[in-house]
């Protein structure tokens, strides 16, 4: 029988907890939960290998489906086989990414009985500014957050269950409404679901938040995928939710409006949206000059 099981997000924030000297073993959990086909609750077969296809358009095919449906039934097995664990204590951001999982997963347990569950989620660490999240940490500031963990609720679980079924339908009244929450059982949901709102079209542009302040940093004299990760995220809000892999499929996303708004150049007509033998460095990205009128709404976003 396993004592403990630690869930966290992120392989660097997963790494970090292997070495913080804490007893149990850590798992990360791989998805994007706030967006794509899914259902709320625990997935069926059709759903698993729906996300997979979806997944496999998002990272530009660096991801093989058949990967990603496998890595998808290693999860959920372990999540079943965590009812034998003493305890579960589940490691998680503030930001939209790290919210949508943790409402799944609450509900996921819940749906197989499982109550033995402790919860960490910071939105801030002292002497880390700007903190987007725990792979900002090291093993020991890690495992000094382990005191405070407390006991997820029975409010905290149905929560999460109303808070999944919002991700999983797209829900904008839903999401809306849990946005503007005073004092949810999970208090970090409100300016979740409110990121999730700003990353929806705008009817005037066509554009979420993510990308306009890539095309923002782009007509500001960004031209490397570098300098327009660095200038995006000075821009954004904290905790930031995305990683390199949205960022590039949000500019490849510009690149593929019409008519486009930016041009890639480099060894391949898109930058490579995960790990790739073609290095970042060799691309550049130029601003098109478009105007506003002619931009079309795009309501195939990611």
């Amino acid at each position: 029988m396993r004592k403990i099981f630690h869930i966290t997000s992120g392989d660097i924030a997963g790494g970090s907890l292997a070495k913080a000297g804490l007893p149990g073993e850590v798992f990360v959990w791989h998805d994007i939960l706030y967006d794509g086909p899914r259902q709320p609750g625990w997935p069926n077969e059709n759903i698993l290998k729906a996300r997979a296809r979806f997944l496999e358009a998002f990272t530009g095919g660096g991801l093989y489906r058949d990967s990603i449906l496998r890595t998808f039934h290693d999860q959920y097995r372990k999540l079943s086989e965590a009812a034998r664990c003493e305890r579960i204590v589940l490691w998680f951001d503030a930001c939209l990414f790290d919210q949508s999982m943790l409402a799944h997963i609450l509900t996921c347990l819940s749906l197989k009985g499982i109550q033995q569950v402790a919860l960490l989620c910071v939105d801030a660490f002292p002497g880390i500014e700007p903190f987007h999240g725990l792979g900002q940490l090291q093993p020991e500031e890690l495992a000094s957050l382990y005191p405070g963990r407390r006991p997820v609720t029975d409010e905290q679980f149905r929560f999460a269950a109303v808070v999944d079924r919002a991700f999983a339908a797209q829900d904008a009244a839903l999401l809306t409404e849990l946005s503007t929450a005073t004092g949810p059982p999970l208090p970090w949901i409100p300016a979740a679901a409110a990121r999730w709102l700003q990353e929806q079209p705008d009817p005037a542009t066509g554009l979420g938040r993510l990308e306009s302040l890539a095309l923002a940093a782009i007509r500001s004299g960004c031209e490397t995928p570098g300098e327009i990760y660095a200038s995006v995220a000075a821009a954004d809000i904290p905790p930031q939710f995305w990683g390199d892999t949205t960022l590039w499929t949000r500019i490849n996303g510009l690149a593929d409006r019409v008519p486009p708004l930016v041009r890639i150049e480099g060894p391949a007509a898109r930058l490579p949206q995960w790990e790739s033998r073609v290095p970042l460095k060799a691309f550049k990205v130029r601003a098109l000059p478009v105007p506003p009128l002619a931009v079309t709404p795009d309501h195939t976003h990611l």
